[in-house]
């Protein structure tokens, strides 16, 4: 392919990209490119994680991960890059995608209230769970299929996590094993389960990662049905690759995910955990000792019954806008079950997070640590391990310069006071 060949491809996927931005809409598209973009925006009119300040010209999409200035720049840069199919399903919300572009909007609702004359020439963002001492309250999340992104997917992610000295949640959907991400971060890694339909089948799944070494298991409890993933199937379109060329036994099958290698799946009827309840959280906590998050709590009916039966901790989310799409961004749920929780168990929180303000706030609102999905999956589609390592240093950065601007030397000052909801 000649180098003309090679911009003409590019400024063609870069307007694939951009003609789902809200840019066209404000009226802020480049005349240029708007009548060759207009059949695009037809077939997808929608943004679902609006960027109102990403480059909007081919020539200014970044050529390295050094050249980032925010998280916001690794996604156009992935979007050319990373097949569409792979792109719209991570980028997808459900149905409206209301509560997807909620996680995001509703951070605005909550402004900052800042003291001054603080010393906050040293800052100490160090936070300690379950034991373990982090350099940092932001945790890299669980995330599915990585390779998807980059063709050294979780291990690269890993590798990212160990060089930056972030705590790294595996996800069971993931493209690598427990042992094999907990080798590559040659240290503690926590894991994600989807349970199934089969008790029997996830306690085989947990007494594997147990065995592993892995301290912490996070049960999600928010998938528990089908779901309308608008910008998945309509991207799903632009790609010409045959699916089951890769996804030989089908898509999210068990026999993608490694973490299912050598457990029996006979007594799988669905991969959902339709039929999940709180007495499997019981079974769980009967069968390992490992320490266990619930992902997926939004109220403080269920934070109170996560007291109720034993969990260690509580994970507030709404899967980035991909369960239900209930309209309430993620941030407004956390101080209901911060309410109930009263500091007796740590509280995670993900869903919207972008900005190192987005990890105060949600501190600030009661969370003990804060997950970051979508972005490092921006980062790693974009420029594989570096790509990760960049966006997460950008992220903190920006929140250690936000706890000086607050007058917080340390993650112990942060205080809710601290946020102030608008009226």
């Amino acid at each position: 392919m000649s180098h003309q060949d090679d911009l003409n491809d590019q400024r063609r996927q870069f307007l694939n990209w951009l003609a789902a931005s809200p840019l066209f809409a404000l009226g802020l598209g480049q005349e240029s490119i708007a009548q060759e973009s207009k059949e695009l925006i037809r077939n997808f009119s929608k943004r679902p994680d609006p960027m109102f300040w990403t480059p909007t010209t081919p020539l200014d999409l970044i050529a390295s991960p050094k050249d980032a200035i925010n998280v916001f720049d690794f996604e156009p840069v992935a979007f050319t890059k990373v097949p569409p199919a792979h792109f719209g399903y991570m980028a997808a919300g459900i149905d409206d995608e209301i509560t997807l572009r909620a996680n995001r909007s509703a951070f605005l609702k909550y402004q900052l209230r800042p003291r001054r004359l603080r010393d906050v020439s040293k800052i100490d963002t160090s936070v300690n769970l379950f034991g373990t001492k982090w350099k940092t309250p932001i945790i890299i999340a669980p995330t599915g299929g990585n390779k998807a992104y980059d063709p050294e997917g979780e291990i690269a992610v890993a590798r990212a996590a160990r060089a930056g000295g972030f705590l790294n949640v595996l996800s069971n959907a993931g493209a690598s094993s427990i042992e094999d991400v907990i080798a590559a971060r040659q240290g503690e890694v926590w894991f994600q389960l989807y349970a199934t339909s089969s008790v029997e089948v996830a306690k085989q799944v947990i007494r594997r990662v147990e065995r592993a070494g892995a301290p912490v298991l996070e049960i999600t409890v928010d998938r528990n049905g089908g779901r309308n993933q608008e910008t998945f199937f309509r991207l799903k379109k632009l790609d010409p690759r045959n699916c089951a060329g890769c996804h030989v036994h089908g898509i999210g099958s068990a026999q993608e995910r490694p973490n299912y290698d050598g457990i029996d799946l006979s007594g799988v009827k669905s991969m959902q955990s339709s039929n999940m309840t709180w007495d499997f959280i019981k079974q769980v906590r009967d069968t390992t000792k490992m320490k266990i998050i619930l992902k997926g709590i939004l109220t403080e009916e269920d934070a109170t019954l996560c007291l109720k039966y034993g969990v260690d901790g509580i994970h507030v989310s709404n899967h980035g806008g991909r369960s239900e799409d209930g309209g309430r961004g993620s941030i407004e749920c956390l101080p209901e079950v911060t309410k109930v929780a009263k500091g007796k168990v740590p509280i995670l929180f993900d869903s919207g997070v972008r900005r190192g303000s987005d990890i105060f706030k949600a501190l600030a609102l009661g969370a003990s640590a804060v997950c970051v999905g979508r972005p490092y999956l921006w980062g790693l589609g974009a420029f594989g391990q570096p790509g990760v390592e960049k966006v997460m240093d950008i992220l903190k950065t920006e929140f250690t310069g936000v706890m000086q601007q607050m007058g917080a030397p340390s993650i112990a000052d942060i205080h809710p006071s601290m946020v102030i909801k608008e009226s």
